[in-house]
């Protein structure tokens, strides 16, 4: 079992520990005797039920994972009883751990038609973001929704503010986002998922260990290991102006190239709720100035 890349076995070696932790022999079917002095599985345990060798799945568990083959990893999968979205992220750390190709191409700028596409959408907040979570483009409405937001001294003069930044060292984010915790465990499983499939990404990592010196709720969420890939549901916002929202999220890739995506976050009311007149009296509000302008 080759490894050239070291890069992620950091990565690896927590994310399958913290999970053989949390199966406990009886639910893995083995029998169970005597004192145990880890809660979980044992890595021979695991090894047994994976099929592997004890040294394999040790060296495995270290990191060294590049080289290692799908049905191996399959079978490891299904041993720890990863989830859909965890089993995903198990083979992009694998992905990841390949040698690198040299020269990475530069990031290709959002093609003017995802603006459009924003801006089109009258009745709906929407932003794109990155894999860090930094807003690369809005409409209207999501300016108005997340003024907050722009607004912190997290993100003004950014021209990428970042949501993960706000959210953990911005005071005021506890009292805008209605679910703090909630959106919390959003933001940094989706950031954590995106840094196992590119573990060498220097800004990422320069984010990363931003937060985790300076936030203690950053870095529980971040050791946890927690994983996420489909992101929807709702959001409990506390607007200044407009008070309490209760939107539905979606969150879309979209692609800005031939190998690239960005993700298209998309908050809507239900029609005729009062969330959803909360939403046109903001997109009013948000619309006015550049009526004015044009006035002018």
């Amino acid at each position: 079992m080759s490894d050239h890349h070291p890069g992620n076995r950091a990565d690896v070696r927590e994310f399958l520990s913290s999970r053989r932790a949390r199966i406990t022999p009886a639910e893995a079917g083995l029998p169970v005797s005597g004192r145990r002095r880890v809660p979980g599985l044992r890595r021979e345990e695991v090894a047994l039920l994976a099929g592997v060798s004890a040294d394999w799945y040790t060296r495995l568990e270290k990191g060294h994972i590049s080289g290692v083959s799908p049905e191996v990893l399959e079978a490891v999968a299904r041993v720890l009883r990863l989830d859909d979205e965890e089993r995903i992220y198990l083979f992009d750390l694998a992905r990841a751990a390949r040698p690198a190709r040299r020269g990475r191409p530069e990031r290709p700028p959002l093609p003017p038609n995802v603006q459009w596409l924003l801006d089109s959408m009258t009745s709906a907040a929407a932003m794109v973001t990155d894999e860090r979570q930094d807003v690369l483009a809005t409409n209207a409405l999501a300016r108005a929704l997340y003024a907050p937001f722009f607004a912190s001294a997290t993100t003004a003069g950014s021209d990428r503010p970042n949501l993960v930044r706000y959210h953990f060292l911005d005071p005021g984010a506890r009292d805008f986002y209605g679910n703090w915790n909630a959106t919390a465990d959003v933001l940094v499983a989706r950031v954590r998922t995106e840094a196992g499939r590119n573990p060498h990404d220097l800004q990422t990592r320069a984010l990363v260990g931003e937060l985790t010196t300076a936030s203690a709720d950053f870095r529980t969420r971040w050791n946890a290991h927690n994983v996420l890939i489909h992101v929807r549901g709702t959001k409990l916002f506390r607007h200044p102006e407009a008070g309490r929202l209760d939107l539905d999220y979606h969150a879309l890739d979209v692609p800005v190239s031939a190998t690239e995506t960005r993700h298209l976050c998309v908050c809507t009311a239900e029609p005729g709720s009062a969330d959803a007149e909360k939403l046109s009296l903001l997109a009013s509000w948000a619309a006015a100035p550049a009526q004015r302008a044009n006035a002018h």
